[in-house]
């Protein structure tokens, strides 16, 4: 049995799971802009209290990596690297749009054809996205892209691609192929991380704690607040 602590703020959901191989035994979300820094722990422990288990128990630490919110996945790996070194654990990186995908499937999806495409928004036209078979396969890979209306038309003329999350919703005017599906979920939840964690834990797929970084895709750029 592998007990497994997964955390998700890539986005604005802030989400702790505790599972039980790949079965969620407790779990703790909200979405709210800007909450990560103060809530994380506090759902940290909550998600242990509730099933009667310690830290201590855990056999890994689960996280999303990437991509999304520059502060969001600061907070989420920092966390999950201190609770690594604290308990003597191993790390396990999640990519974030591969975990929205298991959480389409998991939860809605009805079309098993449908190439899945889960979208972070990045602001303006911009998002983070990549393209995914029903084996959660790549079949583009994760990349900022600037939606028009040419986005993904050489696989829109012949297969279907079901478009979800945060930053999907801008782009259902743009892109009106009939080939073009678009769903109003994010999928964003530690939940969804938790299946995925539990496939590289039982292939020994862990990160290097000491040098594990977020895959930010873009770098930060900062802002002076207006006047």
């Amino acid at each position: 049995m592998a007990l497994i602590l997964s955390l998700e703020t890539a986005t604005a959901c802030c989400s702790v799971a505790l599972s039980e191989n790949d079965s969620i035994i407790s779990y703790k979300e909200e979405t709210s802009p800007n909450i990560h820094a103060g809530s994380l722990t506090l759902f940290i422990e909550e998600v242990m209290k509730t099933p009667g288990k310690q830290l201590t128990d855990v056999d890994a630490i689960a996280v999303s990596m990437g991509p999304g919110s520059y502060t969001g996945l600061r907070i989420g790996v920092s966390t999950a690297k201190g609770l690594c070194y604290s308990l003597d654990k191993p790390l396990i990186a999640v990519n974030t749009l591969k975990a929205m995908a298991k959480g389409f499937q998991l939860t809605i999806n009805s079309n098993k054809t449908t190439l899945l495409c889960p979208m972070i928004d990045a602001r303006r036209m911009e998002v983070f996205t990549a393209i995914f078979d029903q084996q959660l396969d790549e079949v583009i890979p994760t990349s900022a892209v600037i939606i028009d209306a040419s986005s993904f038309s050489d696989i829109l003329n012949d297969k279907q691609i079901t478009f979800f999350g945060n930053g999907a919703e801008k782009c259902s005017s743009i892109l009106t192929s009939t080939h073009a599906l678009f769903d109003n979920g994010s999928y964003n939840s530690a939940r969804f991380i938790a299946p995925l964690a539990f496939e590289k834990f039982l292939r020994n797929e862990f990160e290097n704690v000491a040098y594990f970084e977020p895959f930010y895709l873009k770098d930060f750029v900062s802002t002076q607040p207006k006047k």
